[in-house]
């Protein structure tokens, strides 16, 4: 039976494509990248001055839970992030809270499992885990991100779930900022695939 995605229903989505990921896999709709990055500046881009994560102060500021709290935007996002999942991969992991619910909604475009990186602090009741959801020795790995901006989030997390025993193959982000993540990766070894960078969306400082 082929599994069927969530509703398609709500504005600004394409119609829905008869293409499956196979047999068995989820249906998938060929998303406008040229529409998806104007809806993503949309509803996303602040300008104004804040402060990063990484402690950088920037004019404009990408507000990640704008991008995952609408869910006809976040469904036309993760159809595209699922074209760039690498062949192999074995489960998808999000870092929280950001990105827990691409992670998620990658899960049920994919049919891959996932899991919940804390790259803050283990949680300190319950199991008291860092990775939250099943991880077996030798998982391959793709670790998805909302927004990247120097990477030392996400490194962080790839470290968290190396240690526990998986392979970290790919880091995918909604959007890179350009300012140093994706030469991380590469210093690391990890295949790193933006769908958008600022430069694309026509933004930045």
């Amino acid at each position: 039976m082929t599994r069927k995605r969530l509703s398609d229903a709500g504005p600004g989505r394409e119609p829905t494509a008869s293409r499956s990921a196979g047999a068995e896999g989820p249906l998938r709709r060929k998303v406008d990248r040229d529409g998806l990055a104007r809806d993503l500046v949309a509803a996303a881009v602040l300008r104004g001055t804040f402060t990063l994560r990484s402690g950088q102060t920037s004019s404009y500021y990408i507000d990640k839970y704008r991008l995952t709290t609408e869910p006809g935007l976040l469904s036309r996002i993760t159809d595209r992030l699922a074209e760039m999942v690498p062949e192999g991969i074995e489960r998808v992991a999000g870092t929280a809270l950001g990105a827990v619910p691409l992670a998620t909604a990658l899960s049920l475009a994919t049919g891959l499992p996932s899991v919940f990186v804390r790259v803050d602090a283990a949680k300190d009741h319950g199991t008291g885990k860092s990775i939250e959801g099943r991880l077996d020795a030798g998982d391959r790995v793709a670790l998805v991100e909302d927004v990247v901006t120097t990477g030392g989030a996400s490194l962080t997390a790839v470290e968290l779930l190396n240690a526990a025993g998986a392979q970290v193959v790919a880091v995918i982000a909604v959007v890179d900022r350009e300012e140093g993540g994706r030469e991380r990766f590469v210093d690391a070894g990890i295949s790193f695939r933006p769908l958008f960078t600022v430069t694309e969306l026509g933004i930045g400082d």
